[in-house]
């Protein structure tokens, strides 16, 4: 357990209400390496939950049925392996537009998943090809895995149908991250210490190359206005990089060991980021100062420094919050899925204060606002 101030009581902080699990089913080679659960994602508009469930294999589950499940049933919920199958090269098995649960097997074992949608409007960066293979519609939902052998598939989430074969990585693809305004942007993360970005609205087509890492590279995530990229890896390295350019705009140091995990939060002015030295480091992307510090990851608000729950978990390998952040999904060793309810707190003036500005203008630019020093203070996110 973390050590957290002599006024707080470890006993008395609120332990976490779990809501429900995904087990993975029993099989002979249940001990062999392969069926760890690397990754779980949400889909952006919350229609689907999707989880590398070992051996090659992704499952998707319509997550509004499963939460109705966990409400009908408890908390347990063993995964019926006799639920559709849909093979690398299957199409138009499942009714479009319409969630159902299936499995996709994906030839490789599994690293990391990322879902996208598109935006009509917005056009492929390449201007030159005026010929297209595949024409991305509004209700078009992608979902991105990244595999052992460097290969990045691109699936249609409601038929299964395997779109794209994207291959340049050398090594594990470690981690998916979609530009989140629509353009079908990715940005490929892997151990051959690269960074690749992808236009997948002109067919696919590799864009850019990103260098800097000089070891594997953990993961990847971008700003909410797609400006802006973060990448961590090994040798405690956090990058950040702009991307109407593609350069680097700075290096963050602070970390004591390889850093695996990175995200923005939703108004794009803090960062965080998880390291092996079992720290959380909150950022200002902007100037690149240590904003604070976390012990080890549990529930916390940013205005406190001590958790607000706690939850147990044995073996965990990675976690996300579901689109609306009301549940944490947790994927585990042997294949599995756990999912705990968040804190429910009613935000404080100065969160939403903060938040709001920041929707019209950047934190910079909050910073040179001619307001009195007080005031702006208070819209800082300061220690």
């Amino acid at each position: 357990m973390a050590s957290f101030p002599p006024r707080v009581n470890e006993k008395e902080i609120v332990r976490s209400r779990t809501i429900g699990e995904l087990l993975a089913p029993a099989a002979p080679f249940d001990k062999k390496c392969g069926r760890e659960n690397w990754t779980v994602a949400f889909a952006p508009d919350g229609s689907y939950f999707a989880w590398s469930q070992g051996h090659r294999t992704v499952k998707l589950v319509p997550w509004s049925q499963c939460l109705k499940n966990f409400l009908l049933h408890g908390t347990k919920n063993i995964i019926n392996s006799s639920s559709l199958r849909l093979s690398r090269q299957n199409s138009d098995g499942a009714q479009k537009n319409k969630p159902c649960e299936h499995i996709i097997d994906c030839g490789d074992i599994v690293w990391s998943l990322a879902f996208g949608s598109s935006v009509p409007e917005k056009q492929s960066r390449c201007v030159n090809i005026e010929w297209h293979r595949f024409r991305f519609g509004q209700d078009q939902l992608l979902l991105a895995t990244g595999l052992n052998n460097g290969r990045i598939k691109i699936w249609d989430v409601y038929t299964g149908k395997l779109l794209l074969n994207l291959v340049d990585h050398t090594e594990v693809v470690r981690d998916l991250t979609f530009a989140p305004d629509g353009s079908l942007i990715l940005v490929s993360a892997s151990r051959d210490k690269t960074l690749r970005v992808w236009d997948l609205k002109d067919d696919g087509n590799m864009m850019k190359v990103l260098r800097g890492h000089q070891n594997w590279v953990y993961s990847c995530a971008f700003s909410p206005d797609s400006s802006m990229l973060c990448s961590v890896g090994a040798s405690k390295a956090v990058f950040l990089w702009n991307m109407d350019k593609y350069t680097m705009i700075r290096k963050l140091e602070g970390h004591h060991h390889d850093v695996v995990a990175c995200d923005f939060s939703p108004d794009g002015a803090l960062l965080a980021t998880a390291s092996y030295d079992t720290r959380v480091y909150i950022w200002d992307p902007h100037t690149g100062d240590i904003l604070m510090e976390f012990g080890m990851v549990r529930f916390w608000r940013i205005d406190e420094d001590y958790p607000v729950q706690v939850a147990s978990l044995s073996n965990g390998l990675c976690c996300a919050f579901s689109t609306d952040g009301s549940v944490l999904a947790a994927g585990t060793h042997d294949g599995s899925v756990y999912f705990w309810a968040t804190p429910r707190q009613i935000p404080s003036l100065q969160h939403l204060c903060r938040m709001s500005i920041r929707r019209v203008m950047p934190t910079q630019e909050v910073q040179e606002l001619p307001i009195p020093s007080k005031v702006l203070e208070f819209l800082s996110y300061r220690i």
